[in-house]
């Protein structure tokens, strides 16, 4: 790797080597790595630390814009690491000539959805570069939030895998939205914060494993970097997997796999057998989890951890990582 491309942002492969051989072989820290919070110890108990930064193409696009997404993105990796958020910051890279209407409509949005989520942003900084230096505006996170529960234990065989509804919505909407494929798409991002529905969810039960919000390189690499982490071996039984039918429409037309195309209001679950159940109920009483779906299972543990899909037939084939460039700019 000599040379950064728009690929090792696609949250794939590229960026995984990334991380592990600029990154965290500087800073250290490899057991946080795979997570999207770290957990810190306080005073007054367990912390969840998180930082992201919004690089979005368009700035709006069909059920939000950079700001919904700043917030609920770094809402939700707080969320699925077991986190009440508490606070966060935002800093903002504006362009020389951007219309401050936008970026009132962009702050606007992130207020309206930092309320919605009980989160408040506390601290901010904005920079000025010249014009054609950035593209409109970035924006920049940090998150924290504090422990309710802890871990439901180890992974184990026979532990099913939960999907909290449709995956695909967010990449199928931005692509739309970009309007550069003729692609002309109803469909809006699931941008939303997911923290009042994982909370009301794992509340009592002690099943859950672990979760994961599957946002850059979709579903499938969530599954493979927590089958890698945690050295299990999953299965995936194909058509339990719940796509939209626009969104399958577009994928076939486009050659996409719905399976790695971005998610911006979806959990993923690796919860123990007996409670597998339960949690799915829990799940389709709320508002985003009504098409919920246990899509699969850990069939064994040991080595270096894969992901398979079993087909209608019988067969299984690997799934891999986001290889390559998929959708750059995707959030």
């Amino acid at each position: 790797m000599k040379r950064i491309s728009l690929a090792h942002g696609e949250g794939g492969e590229l960026t995984e080597r990334l991380i592990r051989d600029v990154f965290v072989k500087a800073f250290g820290n490899e057991e946080h790595a795979g997570y999207d919070a770290a957990v810190i110890g306080s005073a007054g108990g367990k912390l969840a630390v998180t930082t992201d930064s919004f690089v979005v193409k368009p700035l709006f696009f069909p059920g939000g814009n950079i700001g919904t997404l700043a917030v609920t993105g770094t809402v939700n990796d707080l969320a699925v690491s077991g986190a009440v958020p508490l606070a966060m910051t935002a800093g903002f890279i504006l362009e020389e000539g951007f219309p401050v209407s936008d970026l009132k409509a962009i702050v606007s949005s992130m207020a309206a959805e930092a309320a919605k989520a009980g989160v408040a942003i506390v601290a901010g900084d904005t920079k000025v570069v010249s014009k054609g230096e950035a593209d409109g505006v970035f924006i920049n996170t940090a998150g924290i939030g504090r422990l309710y529960g802890g871990s439901g234990g180890e992974i184990r065989e026979g532990d099913k895998v939960i999907i909290s509804g449709t995956v695909g919505d967010h990449g199928i909407a931005i692509l739309s939205a970009r309007n550069e494929l003729g692609l002309l798409s109803d469909v809006k991002s699931d941008c939303a914060s997911l923290h009042p529905m994982l909370g009301a969810i794992t509340e009592g039960l002690s099943g859950v494993r672990i979760m994961r919000d599957p946002t850059r390189g979709g579903l499938a690499t969530a599954l493979v970097e927590i089958c890698e982490h945690h050295h299990v071996t999953m299965e995936l039984w194909e058509g339990t997997v719940p796509v939209k039918r626009e969104v399958e429409g577009a994928c076939d037309i486009l050659g996409f796999d719905p399976l790695y195309l971005a998610n911006e209001g979806k959990a993923v679950f690796v919860t123990a057998e007996e409670d597998a159940e339960r949690i799915l109920a829990r799940l389709r009483r709320e508002d985003r989890g009504k098409q919920a779906q246990i899509i699969g299972t850990v069939t064994g543990s040991g080595g270096a951890g894969k992901l398979l899909m079993r087909t209608a037939a019988g067969a299984t084939r690997r799934l891999h990582r986001l290889s390559g460039l998929l959708l750059p700019r995707i959030c």
